[in-house]
């Protein structure tokens, strides 16, 4: 189906003789008659062109069409001008994006051409509507909110807050430190029907006992010493929201017991105060903790657990979801040199060979803190170790290098293969880079790992025939197998007593 064309001009002659000619071409058109209609007509629905006049009332051409860009609308943009208006039509066409303008009055030569240049710009908006759905949807292949990952135990994740986020189940986070629990609250928040109201965060972990207890509930006037008015809590500041605690198994069990009991009855009592406030609130929990031994030794309480954790997420550590570190690097980088206003667009292949072999126990937080430092330190145009590892990690990644070990005895052979196994290791499985780093041909590699992986298979089919004692081949096999390993033993005694 072919987008509408909209046509935005004060004279009705001309829209009305423009609407006329456009559909017998078998467009679909819309009259504005200023251009603040024609924008509110933008904003309603797309249109693939609007023909604009560059002399408008109440919004003219040119500010129509900056609207256009500046909203992100894929709409192609056409100015009408009259002779005293060249001048701005040019600079619509050259500076304000306009897809091209025309000249009054409309003859026949000029209306040729229109259509030549509306068929055109349409083309321009269908192709830009295909980018942005792809765009789009290879988004939703690699984020969720603000969360990023394109790992099998992030989609898993992804497709628990598709079916959690319109629900109003309370939800509890498990997760590592630093694996973004708060970014999972929000995407819960963000995608539910609360979205419009408040979202609050508050780690139980960072404040004492009794501040925590205050800015759950609040207090009245006079509750304590110092209190000269009155505050209300976190659970009234979240009406109509979501209420996200984390690092929940910190709090201490008495206020377990009037959180328990503000989730169940949905209203709280301010300290000192004596009447009950309703409220409205979706709250998601989160903790590090090991939820058994939690449990178990009496640091969470169990009814209060059983009433938080109606939905469990569990978060994967960094470490288990290596195949979105480069992803998330990637985009700490861009993020990073945008903001600190550096044109750094890559990392070294050292760099990132670290960043891939690091075990980033801090999870996305270190990996987020590490980027951008590197980013800020950094003078030059990409990323290098000196830039990216940290003073702590310098000795211990000098001495972590790959390294391989040869047994004196072992043939050329064990060695080499050795050297190929471990770098194939090093290079996460590139058969490309590896046969670069050790100097040899793809087809090498690939010959030499298609003879460990049949000479694997030859061993498992020796093993088979020497445990079956129907078939007669098999002591000889064996007994030639066993000739062969001692013969190698002696060899390796000999070499050892030359020594």
């Amino acid at each position: 189906m072919t987008a509408k064309i909209l046509i935005a001009d004060d004279e009705r002659a001309i829209t009305e003789g423009l609407s006329a000619i456009l559909r017998d071409e078998g467009y679909d058109t819309e009259i504005a008659s200023d251009g603040e209609r024609a924008l509110q007509r933008l904003i309603a629905e797309p249109f693939g062109v609007v023909l604009a006049d560059l002399k408008m009332p109440k919004v003219d051409g040119v500010a129509l069409l900056r609207e256009i860009r500046q909203r992100g609308m894929a709409t192609e943009c056409i100015v009408i001008s009259g002779q005293g208006t060249i001048r701005s039509a040019v600079d619509a066409v050259t500076d304000g994006g306009a897809f091209y303008f025309i000249e009054k009055p409309l003859n026949a030569e000029k209306l040729s051409e229109l259509k030549a240049l509306i068929k055109k710009a349409l083309e321009s908006f269908e192709l830009k509507r295909a980018n942005r759905a792809l765009t789009t949807e290879l988004q939703t292949l690699t984020h969720y909110g603000e969360l990023t990952g394109q790992s099998e135990a992030m989609r898993s994740v992804y497709s628990i807050l598709d079916a959690v986020a319109p629900s109003t189940a309370s939800v509890l986070i498990l997760g590592e430190s630093g694996t973004g629990k708060e970014l999972v609250a929000r995407a819960i928040h963000n995608k539910s029907d609360r979205a419009k109201g408040p979202f609050l965060a508050l780690n139980c972990a960072a404040l004492p006992k009794d501040i925590l207890e205050n800015e759950l509930f609040g207090h009245e006037k006079g509750a304590f010493t110092g209190s000269t008015n009155e505050k209300p809590g976190a659970f009234e500041m979240a009406d109509g929201g979501t209420l996200f605690l984390d690092e929940v198994g910190e709090m201490a069990t008495d206020i377990q017991v009037k959180l328990l009991r503000a989730l169940e009855s949905r209203s709280v009592r301010r300290l000192g105060g004596k009447k009950e406030i309703p409220v409205d609130i979706r709250v998601v929990a989160a903790t590090n903790k090991n939820l058994q031994q939690a449990l178990e030794d009496g640091e969470l309480r169990e009814d209060l657990y059983y009433r938080l954790a109606v939905v469990e997420i569990e978060l994967p550590p960094l470490r288990d979801r290596v195949g979105d570190i480069k992803l998330l690097a990637t985009e700490f980088l861009s993020r990073f040199s945008r903001e600190n206003n550096k044109k750094i667009h890559s990392f070294e292949d050292d760099a990132i060979e670290w960043i891939l072999r690091h075990n980033w126990p801090g999870n996305v937080r270190e990996l987020r803190n590490t980027i951008e430092s590197a980013v800020i330190m950094s003078k030059g145009a990409s990323i290098g170790t000196t830039d990216i590892i940290p003073r702590r990690l310098r000795a211990q990644a000098d001495t972590s290098q790959a390294t391989v070990t040869i047994t004196v005895g072992a043939t050329l052979a064990d060695a080499r293969r050795q050297m190929l196994l471990r770098t194939f290791s090093a290079t996460g499985g590139d058969v490309e880079e590896t046969a670069r780093t050790l100097g040899v041909s793809e087809r090498e590699v690939r010959d030499e790992l298609g003879s460990l992986i049949g000479g694997a298979a030859a061993s498992d089919r020796e093993h088979a025939a020497h445990a079956a004692p129907s078939n007669g081949a098999a002591k000889p096999v064996a007994k030639a197998a066993a000739a062969k390993q001692k013969s190698t033993e002696k060899a390796k005694g000999k070499a050892k007593g030359r020594r």
